[in-house]
């Protein structure tokens, strides 16, 4: 399977007494994550699911993917919200293991985390700055992840 980890883009900022669970995406945000999507799609990044967390902007950020991407099987997961684990979200993907593709989009530090769970490297610190892309292929659900660190995608780089 390959799995793609799309980290939101830039959100508004934090306001107090507002919930952090309804921060949107920016103009900026959008226009960088449309950059990293689009180079994605040039690449033939094609998943059969996005799973994302509910908060607005990763919900936002999954729209903007499926609308690039041609995918437009769209799944809200609490195992995507920021105090989740890299575990809950194995067992998610394990759950969806005849995908060929699947997306996930979320939010720092649980995607870098679950990263580094997948790739069988738990303490491995990946910098997955905002609007990143990153693929890592599995080949089994059976036992311990072992995945492989196929690339990873900045703003930055396209």
């Amino acid at each position: 399977m390959e799995i793609y980890i799309l980290r939101h883009g830039i959100a508004e900022d934090r306001k107090a007494g507002a919930s952090d669970a309804d921060r949107a995406l920016t103009d900026a945000g959008r226009e960088r994550l449309r950059a990293v999507l689009e180079r994605a799609r040039a690449a033939g990044v094609k998943p059969s699911l996005i799973l994302t967390s509910p908060y607005k902007r990763a919900l936002q950020t999954a729209q903007l993917a499926g609308q690039a991407l041609g995918c437009n099987k769209i799944v809200e997961s609490e195992v995507l919200v920021p105090e989740s684990s890299p575990k809950a979200v194995w067992d998610a993907l394990g759950a969806r293991r005849k995908e060929e593709a699947l997306l996930v989009a979320g939010h720092e530090p649980l995607l870098s985390m679950t990263a580094a769970y997948l790739l069988g490297v738990p303490a491995l610190q990946i910098d997955l700055k905002k609007a990143a892309l990153l693929r890592i292929d599995l080949e089994s659900f059976s036992g311990p992840p072992r995945g492989i660190l196929k690339w990873m995608l900045t703003p930055r780089l396209v």
